[in-house]
């Protein structure tokens, strides 16, 4: 047992081996350079990306970092005037503290930001990124669009973030913690009252609208028409299955961690700001007294700095809950119970709550998640690195691996040339009897090569031909007439007496010659006969190209009269 638990920790401890090996180079005298500068900038730092950081959530959360000294924060806003005053009034250390400019409406706008970033952290790579900023517009009667056409809360909230993270995630790989964090909700968690039980629900259905690009003036991700609340519900959606999908490609393979987080609902935080005045006023006061639910800025942000620094949080693939704590005026059964409502994401409960919640059926469809995943990348153009699991540096495994790539693309080649039912390159996407039809056109045209071949080589034991677990062979009678049966292969043992006829009345074999003649003549019917079988098949499963297919059968079939009759 303890030599079984030894083999396991070796493999485990090479396997982590490989996974760094797999992103080391040899430095240059530039890099160690870059090196030098990004130590004397950021020192033991840890490197963080958050946006939204001028307002609400972010701002909390950026404030919490910094009070511990052992990050430089990296704040993404829209607006650098209002950022220099928030951080003015939040006292944040210019040393520790950097604004850029980045707005989430705009693609080419996050990719500046990246691009700046990249210049300005000198190598030194992301330790975190916390893609935090949202908006959220539920009176809209209309949609409003993005810098890039495409519905603004669905671009701010998701596909923007959704960019960034495909930026910044490669060179994540080289920090030693790297966690990406996504602010999901429990409005996007359709198994809880808050996600459940409010109307309108978040549902993307089968993404139809993004499918079709999600672009003016196609406003939502499931093709139907414009609903604020419900966009806003849809986004975070979006962010918690992104999460979950980031986790199966690319944790194991980049040691990065992928989380998402509900911090409870901060009632009072400027994301109402469209609501209206009566809702901002008495919202706070139904989530505190009613439902429980309410948690303010200060505590949420730290919640959110909680995911980003507590060493219980660098685990992948979870959604991060809070259960809140006693709470006045609900009776002593709610003190009885800690007034730890599950999932409320209430105030109060401290370090200790946190717990990782249950996901709903949406949240973790994987067929889904793997479209969403596949049309955002499309829509946004953003490049994600392969998934590939980290590969041994071995020089043997390089060398080998090359030589058998060689061999392997060499026999591929082989394998693409035309066959029946190879249908791979030709768009046969529909059915058995498609791939049937095209494969008597490519026995037609590539009957000269056919015949070449068979009096080259001659034909395939029947072992190599046989073995297939669906019939290949025709059903139908075949036809016995006609010149062209004379040459055709009687069963067993009719062949096996009319041997014994031959050699009883001693009559030498065929001339060289006339068997290639034979066979060409036994080729031409077989290769005819497949063609009507066909295009008869063909007519049964399509009665509109019915009169097209009887009309080609009956010019093979002339053909077949006319060469039985030659």
């Amino acid at each position: 047992m303890r030599g079984s638990l030894t083999r396991l920790l070796a493999v485990a401890a090479t396997a982590a081996a490989f996974k760094q090996l797999a992103n080391f180079k040899m430095p240059s005298v530039g890099d160690m350079q870059r090196d030098m500068a990004a130590k004397a900038k950021f020192g033991d730092k840890k490197l963080v990306v958050v946006t939204g950081t001028s307002s609400g959530l972010g701002r909390k959360t950026a404030r919490a970092l910094l009070r511990t000294g052992k990050y430089h924060v990296v704040g993404a806003v829209r607006d650098l005037d209002k950022m220099e005053v928030v951080a003015d009034i939040e006292d944040f250390d210019p040393e520790l503290f950097t604004p850029m400019e980045c707005e989430l409406n705009s693609f080419e706008s996050v990719r500046t930001f990246h691009a700046n970033l990249d210049e300005w952290r000198l190598g030194k790579p992301v330790d975190r990124l916390i893609c935090n900023a949202g908006v959220y517009q539920p009176s809209l009667p209309y949609a409003k669009w993005s810098a890039d056409g495409h519905e603004q809360t669905m671009q701010i909230n998701y596909l923007s973030h959704f960019l960034l993270a495909s930026l910044v995630m490669p060179d994540m790989v080289r920090a030693a913690d790297p966690r990406v964090v996504l602010v999901g909700s429990v409005t996007g968690n359709d198994n809880t009252v808050g996600g459940g039980g409010v109307y309108p629900i978040a549902d993307l259905k089968d993404l139809e609208g993004l499918k079709a690009g999600a672009k003016n003036p196609v406003s939502m991700f499931d093709g139907y028409n414009f609903d604020g609340a419900k966009a806003y519900k849809d986004s975070k959606l979006c962010l918690m299955m992104l999460s979950n999908m980031l986790h199966d490609k690319y944790h194991k393979q980049t040691g990065i961690s992928f989380s998402s987080i509900y911090p409870g609902c901060i009632a009072e935080s400027p994301l109402f700001r469209e609501k209206r005045p009566w809702f901002r006023k008495y919202f706070p006061v139904f989530m505190k007294y009613i439902t429980g639910g309410f948690v303010g800025e200060e505590e949420a942000g730290l919640r959110l700095f909680q995911v980003a620094h507590d060493p219980r949080c660098a685990k992948s693939g979870v959604y991060w809950s809070w259960n809140g704590g006693p709470r006045e005026g609900r009776g002593a059964e709610a003190l009885e119970k800690g007034g730890q409502i599950q999932g409320g994401g209430g105030a109060g409960g401290g370090w200790d709550s946190i717990y990782e919640n249950d996901q709903s059926d949406k949240v973790l469809n994987q067929d889904t998640a793997a479209d969403l995943f596949k049309f955002s990348t499309l829509v946004t153009g953003a490049d994600w690195p392969p998934a590939n699991q980290p590969k041994s540096p071995c020089p043997t495994l390089k060398v080998i691996g090359a030589i058998t790539s060689y061999q392997n693309k060499k026999e591929e080649l082989k394998r693409m040339k035309a066959s029946p039912g190879m249908v791979a390159g030709k768009g046969i996407v529909i059915s058995a009897g498609a791939a049937k039809v095209v494969d008597a056109g490519s026995n037609a045209l590539l009957l000269p090569l056919r015949l070449a071949q068979r009096l080259l080589l001659g034909k395939l034991p029947e072992t190599a031909t046989s073995g297939s677990f669906q019939d290949t062979a025709s059903s139908k009678p075949r036809r016995t007439g006609g010149l062209l049966g004379v040459f055709r292969r009687r069963p067993k043992a009719e062949a096996a007496e009319a041997v014994v006829v031959a050699e009883a009345d001693g009559e030498d074999e065929l001339d060289p010659e006339q068997e290639a003649k034979i066979r060409i003549r036994e080729e031409l019917e077989l290769e005819l006969r497949a063609k009507i079988q066909a295009q008869t098949e063909t007519q049964v499963l399509d009665d509109d190209a019915g009169a097209g297919a009887a009309e080609d059968a009956a010019v093979a079939s002339s053909d077949l009269s006319d060469l039985e009759t030659a």
